[in-house]
């Protein structure tokens, strides 16, 4: 059966699962419009200040828009964040002190923290350096959270336990919402003051509720994923309790500013736009995820989630067993990108990472992975990871090519 053939044949098993997304998008959708309403948005919001930033009435109307899209207290959404992992990283350092312990509950971080904490990589000013502690539960051998482990996992210096949502590099599932809130309860029920924090890159609006509703303390992410709906230039997020936002907001501005201070460089427009878009956004990329584990999953290749599996994130993970099909499928994603279709991608190092990546990102903006991208770090099973996109229809051309491809690998 040849790509076409397939893809077709995929897209006429999921017409019930498009259907189910779309009710979704609705859903989310429904809670966007109404933030915008309850705070009275309009087109005096999309102008911004110069210098420090002081009084920008756009700014400081997204961020209380936002906290209530996400179902937490407060948020600070601004285009200073270089990353999602600046983001987290800020709001860490944030609310770390010396002494403390910081614990992962759902096994290795993703990559680009290992230097931050301070596992890989010395005199950086990582966490380990101003004397912050990190220890970490292992999943489980089918790459679940050991929630017996995490019953007594809390020690009387855990100061914050860490949450990645999303599955990042790693052959685990993704958690869910229901995931999140049953740790924030395993954590509170033995210390109500170790806080919880989650790594929300991927996840906004794939659920009907965002981890700052079902309990946690803190989160951050990226506005180059989900929430930027694909036509936000840059920065990040961070959302949950009043007082370690405005923490975290110190530590990417300086103490005494806060969240008071930051230009928006006249993106404010742009800011609104894409929170907007995001539930739409997001369920386009849900529906080319669909489509992927489908297809591959018909061609004999791992997969993970599984076909008609529930969506936790906008990743789909594809284990290809060999570089070489790896880097082919990635130079066919490239090859039907809108945007320098006519790149080779070939492994290289890249700041943060471990292992070479090879990538595949024809994107409108540079690194964007709510824009249809894939990568993946070039090591043993050797699994490409495919995100986001902004139409699933783009998706099934580049997937009829990239099967092509690998049969030909």
């Amino acid at each position: 059966m040849d790509g076409s053939t397939l893809v077709k044949q995929a897209e006429q098993a999921l017409s019930e699962t498009f259907s189910e997304i779309d009710a979704q998008v609705k859903k989310n959708l429904h809670r966007v419009l109404s933030a915008y309403r309850n705070h009275r948005v309009g087109v005096h919001h999309f102008a911004g200040v110069t210098g420090y930033g002081h009084d920008d009435l756009g700014r400081e109307v997204l961020d209380r828009v936002f906290a209530e899209i996400m179902g937490a207290d407060a948020a600070i959404v601004r285009v200073q964040f270089v990353s999602g992992t600046h983001a987290i990283a800020a709001a860490l350092y944030g609310v770390l002190r010396p002494g403390d312990e910081l614990l992962s509950v759902a096994g290795a971080p993703y990559d680009t923290l290992e230097e931050v904490i301070g596992i890989r990589g010395t005199q950086q000013g990582s966490l380990r350096d101003f004397g912050i502690s990190y220890r970490q539960l292992e999943l489980t051998s089918e790459g679940m959270i050991d929630w017996h482990a995490l019953k007594s996992a809390i020690q009387p210096h855990t100061r914050l336990v860490t949450i990645q949502r999303s599955c990042g590099y790693s052959w685990r599932p993704s958690l869910s919402i229901d995931d999140i809130e049953k740790i924030v309860f395993y954590v509170k029920q033995q210390n109500p003051h170790t806080l919880c924090f989650v790594d929300n890159c991927y996840g906004e609006f794939v659920e009907q509720r965002e981890p700052t509703a079902v309990g946690a303390d803190l989160m951050a992410g990226s506005l180059i994923k989900n929430p930027g709906g694909t036509i936000v230039s840059a920065g990040g997020y961070i959302a949950g309790r009043a007082d370690l936002v405005e923490m975290a907001a110190c530590r990417l501005t300086a103490p005494g500013v806060g969240s008071f201070g930051g230009a928006t460089f006249n993106q404010n427009r742009l800011l609104f736009q894409g929170l907007f878009l995001s539930p739409q956004m997001v369920g386009e990329a849900k529906k080319g995820n669909h489509l992927t584990a489908y297809v591959f999953d018909q061609l004999g290749y791992g997969v993970n989630p599984v076909p008609f599996a529930p969506r936790r994130d906008v990743i789909q993970a594809i284990q290809l067993g060999s570089p070489e099909k790896m880097i082919a499928f990635c130079r066919t994603i490239q090859q039907y990108s809108p945007i320098g279709s006519y790149l080779d991608p070939v492994p290289a190092e890249m700041p943060g990472y471990e292992s070479e990546l090879v990538m595949a990102g024809g994107t409108f903006i540079d690194g964007s992975t709510s824009e249809f991208s894939a990568d993946g770090p070039l090591r043993e099973p050797y699994v490409v990871f495919c995100q986001g996109g902004t139409h699933w229809t783009h998706v099934a051309i580049a997937l009829e090519a990239a099967i092509a491809a690998i049969r030909s690998t």
